[in-house]
């Protein structure tokens, strides 16, 4: 199956470069091309493209809010495009209200094509997508702030069950691990697994908690208190 992307940048010759190499992937194809934030929301309604590779600034309606506005007022059919962010600045102002705004990943322009490629067929299969640096930053932020600074759940109904009761053992011991910033290879190494178990075990975990990335999970992991109460493997 072909992933289709839709490139929204305000430089030419940044679209044209991005052409190049996602077109000589086998199994990727450029449908479409924008320049400013209001003609990216209004191409991806019309062309229905599988993943959005969104610059941070552009003129008039900026990536941010053209991601809030394709991920929040998405009409159908069918499930909303993938957003990964693709910018020049590795500042965490822009990570964090590209995230806060729905997409799916933070990437920078610095990546190699390779890099490139495999984000978008990792945002294809519903995989978060974050540059390393900014995913260590992200957890480690996460990891340093006490539990009363952390975003607080919904008071759940008393019928309710926590969400991490929808989990099992090793789903949760995968998820602890995720909340360490560990990746889907090293995960596997630590518990003994192949990677794409551990990936599928991943996208369960983020669809059963209701979570759209690792990120978000890392969070629920540290406000929960699952990183001392999981029982993990012993080290081998």
């Amino acid at each position: 199956m072909t992933v289709r992307v839709l490139l929204a940048d305000d430089q030419e010759i940044v679209r044209t470069a991005l052409r190049l190499v996602i077109d000589r992937r086998e199994g990727l194809s450029v449908i479409g091309e924008a320049s400013d934030g209001e003609q990216a929301t209004a191409l991806a309604t019309e062309l229905q493209p599988d993943v959005v590779l969104m610059d941070v600034r552009m003129p008039g309606k900026t990536g941010v809010e053209a991601t809030r506005r394709i991920t929040t007022t998405w009409p159908g059919p069918g499930p909303a495009p993938r957003i990964v962010v693709l910018t020049t600045f590795d500042l965490d102002e822009y990570v964090h209200a590209a995230l806060h705004a729905g997409a799916s990943g933070f990437l920078l322009k610095n990546s190699t094509p390779d890099q490139l490629a495999h984000a978008i067929r990792a945002a294809a299969d519903g995989e978060p997508v974050l540059a390393p640096s900014v995913t260590r930053r992200l957890i480690s932020t996460i990891t340093a702030l006490p539990p009363a600074l952390l975003p607080s759940p919904p008071t759940p109904s008393p019928d309710e069950r926590s969400p991490t009761d929808l989990l099992t053992e090793r789903e949760l011991q995968v998820l602890v691990l995720v909340a360490r910033g560990l990746s889907n290879a090293r995960i596997a190494s630590a518990l003994d697994l192949t990677e794409a178990n551990v990936k599928s075990r991943v996208n369960r975990i983020l669809t059963r908690l209701g979570l759209d990335n690792r990120v978000q999970a890392a969070v629920l992991a540290h406000r929960t208190g699952l990183l001392a109460t999981t029982r993990m493997p012993p080290e081998t």
